[in-house]
């Protein structure tokens, strides 16, 4: 399981049960499963179907990547004592999501989760309502990563002469090769050619400060596979301590896939609170005044 959430929406039916079939309240934007949720409910329907029921959604509000997600949802009423109901009560089969990139906001739920009548007589208290929701995310990929073409280019490698750095001379005839490839396929070779290893390259200390830099690596050489899986081990990594350096390298390294995933992570209020008092959200503010921008803007889509 990826991930999962609970949530409990209290919905003022008094002042809303007269509102328009396909016009509802929400609930305050959640966070499970690394994807932003919230409620939707119709207290006379959605849809050309509507009629005498009050319809219930769950609504994906995160605008990131391809963001192919399954899982499941469940959400049941609480009656006048405060008693989960046994019969408005609603759990869908596994589904999955499309993705949404263009921002469309993808939904499942419910046209006819309670009757109004039944509604009014046993679950509606002080003028409100409330559901107990819960959000399972079961597998997602909001970053995929396409298969390895390293087959391909490798092939390729050996049908040109470009990068060759040695040779053999058989019978007269010189021919061109590549140590690296020798080494990697024989060992008797790797022993030949390489009398010690190489050093490795300086990358930061801790997995987030590794990746970020790995990441500016794989963007100046064009390895954009090897970009998609550091985003993919930032995202894994994401947090208040983080969220605002990995957002940094993010607009300077040209992947949007993960700048998506930062300002869905600061949508979320707690996250925000926490993560504006950080030195690294201090050095975004001044160095990417651009970005605190186009982020304001982002946040306020969620409210």
């Amino acid at each position: 399981m990826a991930g999962s959430g609970f949530l409990k929406f209290r919905a003022d039916y008094e002042n809303n049960k007269d509102l328009p079939v396909g016009e509802g309240v929400h609930s305050d934007v959640v966070s499970a499963g690394g994807h932003l949720w919230r409620i939707e409910c119709y207290p006379n329907g959605i849809g050309t179907l509507a009629g005498g029921e009050l319809s219930l959604f769950f609504k994906h509000m995160s605008k990131s990547g391809t963001g192919r997600v399954e899982g499941i949802f469940e959400a049941f009423l609480m009656d006048r004592d405060g008693v989960p109901s046994t019969t408005a009560v609603g759990r869908t089969d596994v589904f999955k999501l499309a993705g949404n990139a263009s921002g469309k906001c993808d939904n499942r739920g419910w046209i006819w989760f309670v009757k109004r009548a039944d509604l009014e007589e046993n679950y509606v208290k002080d003028g409100h309502i409330t559901f107990v929701c819960a959000i399972l995310v079961i597998s997602d990929s909001p970053i995929p990563v396409p298969s390895s073409d390293i087959g391909i280019h490798l092939g390729s490698l050996l049908d040109r002469m470009e990068g060759t750095d040695v040779s053999f001379t058989i019978d007269g005839e010189t021919f061109l090769a590549h140590r690296a490839v020798l080494a990697a396929r024989s060992p008797v070779f790797r022993a030949e050619l390489f009398d010690a290893l190489p050093g490795e390259d300086e990358l930061g200390d801790s997995p987030v400060e590794m990746f970020q830099d790995l990441l500016a690596v794989a963007d100046r050489y064009a390895l954009d596979r090897l970009k998609l899986m550091c985003a993919q081990k930032l995202w894994d990594n994401l947090s208040v301590d983080t969220v605002a350096t990995t957002l940094a390298f993010a607009e300077t390294y040209n992947c949007q896939e993960l700048k998506d995933i930062c300002f869905d992570f600061f949508a979320v209020e707690k996250n925000f609170k926490e993560a504006v008092f950080t030195d690294g959200f201090a050095l975004l503010v001044q160095k990417y005044p651009c970005i605190c921008a186009e982020l304001k803007e982002k946040v306020r889509t969620y409210a």
